[in-house]
């Protein structure tokens, strides 16, 4: 159980702090990988689940054992990521230096899977 603490501890502070600044960095994001962003809803619809996503992650690691069926949604929410990343990449659309940081979601997923692994359900009479 600690494992699993831990591992969504881990996982919803990295995400904080690596989402949350998505919402002051619509031009930067739109002149260091143009061209600029023409759908600012799609940007921070984006932002916004995944920020969501972070704070999920933070409550499963509150109790990990009450919530282990939320560890396979969260699963999904890295996997979906990480091969979204890679298929754009194999498209030529996208650069390797975003490729290799969303790489972290992949690890995020294993680690993710192992936590659920860990835990034991809950048997109830």
């Amino acid at each position: 159980m600690k494992f699993a603490k831990y591992v969504f501890w881990v996982a919803g502070i990295y995400g904080l702090a690596v989402i949350a600044p998505l919402y002051f960095l619509e031009d930067t994001v739109g002149r260091l990988t143009p061209p600029a962003i023409t759908h600012p809803e799609y940007f921070y619809g984006f932002a916004g689940a995944a920020l969501a996503w972070q704070i999920l992650f933070l409550v499963l690691a509150t109790d990990p054992v009450r919530l282990r069926p939320m560890m396979l949604p969260a699963v999904v929410e890295k996997v979906s990521w990480g091969l979204a990343l890679a298929v754009l990449f194999a498209q030529h659309r996208l650069p390797g230096s975003v490729l290799a940081v969303g790489s972290l979601d992949w690890i995020f997923a294993a680690l993710f899977v192992a936590a659920y692994l860990s835990i034991r359900p809950r048997v109830t009479a």
